[in-house]
């Protein structure tokens, strides 16, 4: 039963969320401890990194949220006390890790002419192939630690997350020192030493996350060890969901890839792909942890959607709510009243000229960005939520056609404008308002309510 009362509530989200929390936070500090090495390294490797995160981002949610969706399966068979069934759910998300991680190497022929064709400068195409390449060998490993944190995640036992997620926050950040920089007998790799030091640091998390699913005390209850063999209905219903959800990260992330192309085709375009850089990497900073709070709101919701509890289902999301969006007002404040404090981080003195241009620039992108997070807490919860119900064709529906009218090609034709960079970031803000409008309004519809993955 869900508590009744308000403050109650937020501490029955929070204890479920702060592993999550926590937990999305490393993913972050390792993608920002990157980009800190890289900004030492040089300020182009950094500019060039936020574009190929961009492009290989798209096929990556595709397939690390396909395999994530286990959270789903797992929170409405525990609810719906099928125990039994959270093994077979478990295997199908690591086949489908296994297959896409295998076939994700494919795109490593790709890579050059893929990379050509975004227009950049040569000298950043350079390092835009050698980073790409290198982050290939991260997918399968990648797909492995969602399938081990979407099975801890929807029995709400997230505090595991905070331990898998910090194995491959330590091994990456002594690893990008190693093979970025060439200490320790490494070669100076540079660019292409931090893609190497993702992969292997995912690897290392992911071999930790399998051991702790298969060495769990419910093993036996949930068929762990027992129920390895390919499910094709199951299967049949894990595509169904799951892929239409991993779907919407890969077309939101297609549509914010070709407005970083736009960005750095527009006047200086190495100053504004640096630019964006920074303000996407502490957007994150500030959006992973409210992505936390929605994780947990959703799996409460398919948790009690496993129970016929509808009900208490609404009181999770709503709670959930409220406390994404106390955090991200907060953190967004930030963003306005002390630029200069996120700015210090990221500066390079190598090119003086590049970042007197880029200083200019991040104080207000931080404006967009602050309007941009308050609106993602909505789009955060909502979504997962919906997600979590099992409405996920309306979820990618809504991602595909979405972005482009309003962020995309206003970009475009925003290229050789003075001052389009500015305009482009307040259409990205445009889209995401519109975005929170329309998924709390299927939320409040409650269409979901009658839905259910497992049948």
């Amino acid at each position: 039963m869900f508590p009744e009362s308000r403050t109650a509530r937020w501490r029955t989200i929070l204890s479920i969320a702060w592993p999550l929390i926590v937990a999305n936070s490393f993913w972050n500090i390792q993608m920002t401890i990157d980009r800190l090495f890289l900004a030492d390294y040089s300020t182009d490797a950094m500019g060039a990194a936020i574009a190929v995160m961009g492009v290989f981002w798209v096929p990556m949610a595709l397939l690390q949220q396909t395999a994530s969706y286990v959270t789903t399966f797992v929170a409405q068979y525990f609810g719906a006390k099928r125990d039994e069934m959270i093994g077979p759910a478990v295997w199908q998300s690591l086949y489908v890790g296994l297959i896409g991680g295998l076939l994700f190497l494919a795109f490593i022929a790709f890579a050059k002419p893929l990379f050509t064709f975004m227009g950049h400068p040569a000298s950043t195409q350079i390092l835009e192939v050698d980073y790409f390449v290198a982050m290939c060998f991260s997918a399968l490993p990648t797909a492995f630690v969602a399938t081990a944190s979407g099975y801890f995640t929807g029995l709400g036992r997230t505090r595991v997350i905070m331990q898998i997620n910090g194995v491959g926050l330590v091994a990456n950040a002594i690893l990008d020192y190693a093979m970025i920089l060439g200490k320790w007998g490494f070669p100076k790799m540079g660019i292409a030493g931090a893609g190497y030091a993702t992969a292997i640091a995912t690897a290392m998390a992911a071999f930790y996350g399998l051991f702790l699913v298969f060495s769990d005390k419910k093993r036996r209850e949930y068929r762990l060890a027992s129920a390895y063999t390919w499910d094709t209905p199951l299967m049949k219903r894990f595509i169904r969901f799951g892929v239409p959800a991993g779907l919407q990260w890969a077309l939101e992330g297609l549509a914010f890839s070709v407005f970083l192309i736009f960005v750095g085709r527009m006047a200086s375009g190495d100053a504004a792909l640096a630019a964006s850089s920074i303000v996407v990497t502490i957007m994150m900073l500030a959006v992973l942890p409210a992505m936390g709070v929605a994780q947990a709101s959703a799996v409460l919701l398919a948790q009690f959607l496993g129970e016929k509890k509808s009900d208490q289902a609404v009181r999770a999301v709503w709670a959930g709510w409220q406390v994404t969006l106390i955090y991200i007002v907060c953190i967004g404040a930030t963003f306005l009243l002390f630029p200069q404090f996120y700015m210090n981080w990221f500066k390079n003195n190598d090119n003086a000229t590049l970042w007197a241009q880029v200083s200019v620039m991040v104080p207000y992108l931080l404006v967009f960005v602050a309007i941009f997070t308050v609106s993602d807490s909505i789009n955060l919860v909502f979504s997962f939520s919906l997600k979590g119900a099992g409405d996920t064709k309306f979820v990618t529906i809504l991602a595909l056609v979405l972005p482009w009218p309003l962020m995309v090609i206003p970009s475009f034709f925003l290229i050789n404008l003075k001052g389009g960079l500015y305009w482009s970031w307040g259409a990205a803000a445009v889209f995401s308002i519109t975005q929170a409008v329309i998924f709390w309004r299927r939320f409040v519809g409650g269409k979901w309510k009658n839905m259910s993955v497992i049948g």
